[in-house]
């Protein structure tokens, strides 16, 4: 989610729906100038560590076995990884080693998602993937939507029609629902608290055309954002707004059972749907 810099679109939007007086929207759009200021804007591109995971945990190799599950990452920053300290604590690789070790098969990684993407980029990463569809893929998508004031509807019907795309193409897909920017500390209240209704209505909306599409959703923000809140120095990278290393491995540990149950790979998950 590299969208913070543009909150004051956010503010525009709050001002136009609710009737701010003119005293909540200087102090809104002073909050949003605030937050840009303390987060800074990351020039860094997320690591990436593509390639074939052993069940073993040994990977990425460069010989690629000929029975390797391909596992795909569509998305913004999140779902590539922004924040993580080394290739190794990527979330695609906690995911790709993960799916390995449960199916007894070789994982091939390809990672799609782009930091700073909105929902109405996703169209381009799913043409690319869908050259050579994927077995399996996971997106992670809408903080940018929230912070740059994207219609919730909007929003929602366009990750469906996108998850859809996929889902055609025989790929199995779980969607992780846009999380809870409550646990963004540098973004000042009250702002925070409308970035963050308008996160948690988006993930329902997206939750609801997921399900009227029959594609899978995970929630984010109720399986994370407690322990995001509840440890932010362990869990937020230098920059407070993306994940860390340890962040992301928290996130992989949520929608690892749902990658695997959609798929078929393991049997007896739970399903932990947004």
């Amino acid at each position: 989610m590299a969208g913070i810099r543009t909150l004051r679109a956010l503010v525009l939007g709050a001002g136009s729906v609710g009737g701010l007086s003119g005293a909540a929207y200087g102090l809104l759009n002073g909050q949003s100038r605030r937050a840009r200021t303390i987060i800074g804007k990351s020039n860094d591109l997320p690591r990436n560590a593509d390639g074939v995971y052993l069940p073993d945990g040994a990977g990425p190799v460069t010989d690629e076995p000929h029975d390797a599950l391909t596992f795909a990452v569509l998305g913004d920053s999140l779902a590539a990884g922004l924040g993580a300290e080394s290739e190794d604590r990527l979330p695609g690789v906690h995911l790709a080693r993960g799916l390995a070790e449960e199916s007894g098969r070789p994982v091939r990684l390809v990672t799609h998602a782009i930091s700073g993407s909105r929902t109405t980029d996703l169209d381009e990463q799913v043409d690319v993937a869908l050259i050579n569809p994927p077995d399996v893929a996971l997106v992670i998508i809408g903080g940018n939507d929230v912070t740059t004031g994207m219609r919730v509807g909007t929003s929602a019907a366009l990750l469906a029609k996108q998850a859809s795309r996929l889902q055609r193409a025989g790929t199995t897909v779980v969607v992780g629902t846009c999380p809870d920017l409550d646990i963004v500390r540098p973004i000042p209240q009250p702002l925070r608290t409308i970035v963050s209704r308008w996160g948690l209505a988006l993930a329902r909306a997206q939750r609801r055309e997921l399900d009227r599409v029959g594609v899978r959703s995970v929630s984010l923000a109720a399986l994370t954002a407690p322990e995001f809140r509840e440890r932010p120095d362990e869990l937020f990278s230098p920059d407070r707004f993306h994940p860390n290393g340890a962040g992301y491995e928290l996130a992989a540990g949520v929608l690892l059972a749902p990658l695997c149950d959609a798929a078929g790979l393991t049997t007896g998950w739970d399903l932990l749907a947004a």
